[in-house]
């Protein structure tokens, strides 16, 4: 079996607007990781507003704009976050507890854009999704690291379920909490190793 190189260390963000976008995704990715990271965050984001005009969903304007919004970040944030770029930095040494539960807790906007715009207002939804997501990331965090990935991957099959067989999920986002779920539990809370290119 060959040894894998893995490398915890990322390089220095560059300065300025490109310095921004390393501490965004991680630094030092690779071309490879920039064309995963954006091809299929563009192509998500306007296949959902186009998926909801041909199926005549009946959107606004805004329910358009929020749905390319809410699909760009969240494929965007599933593949960046899996990056082995994005998880040195993200896992890197001086990240502590706070960091990961910063990162979490600031999604709070999206069921609730959720609730607003296309479930009429069913605030107990946006308190059920969140709620859950901040529960299970504190016990993902909790638990020891050998344990994590299972950990994590029990909440999230924990979230599917939630998903379809609980909460309602409006024509046209039922890929809405699934792919949430997947970014932030599995694609960004779970430690894994980042194994450095060939």
């Amino acid at each position: 079996m060959n040894e894998r190189a893995v490398n915890w260390s990322p390089p220095q963000p560059r300065t300025g607007m490109a310095g921004a976008w390393d501490k965004f995704v991680g630094p030092g990715a690779t071309d490879a990781e920039q064309w995963l990271m954006l091809i299929p965050t563009v192509i998500a984001g306007i296949a959902a507003p186009v998926y909801a005009i041909y199926a005549d969903l009946g959107w606004s304007t805004m329910q358009l704009l929020v749905a390319a919004l809410l699909a760009f970040d969240l494929v965007g944030g599933v593949i960046t976050n899996a990056t082995a770029t994005a998880k040195r930095w993200y896992h890197r040494p001086e990240a502590i507890l706070w960091d990961h539960l910063q990162f979490v807790a600031v999604h709070f906007l999206h069921p609730l854009l959720v609730a607003w715009l296309f479930l009429g207002g069913d605030w107990a939804y946006a308190a059920v999704v969140y709620g859950y997501l901040m529960l299970a990331t504190v016990l993902i965090l909790k638990v020891p690291l050998y344990l994590q990935r299972p950990f994590a991957y029990t909440f999230y099959l924990l979230a599917l379920l939630l998903a379809f067989y609980v909460l309602p999920h409006p024509p046209g986002l039922e890929w809405f909490l699934p792919v949430f779920y997947l970014k932030l539990l599995i694609a960004h809370l779970v430690t894994e190793a980042p194994f450095a290119p060939e």
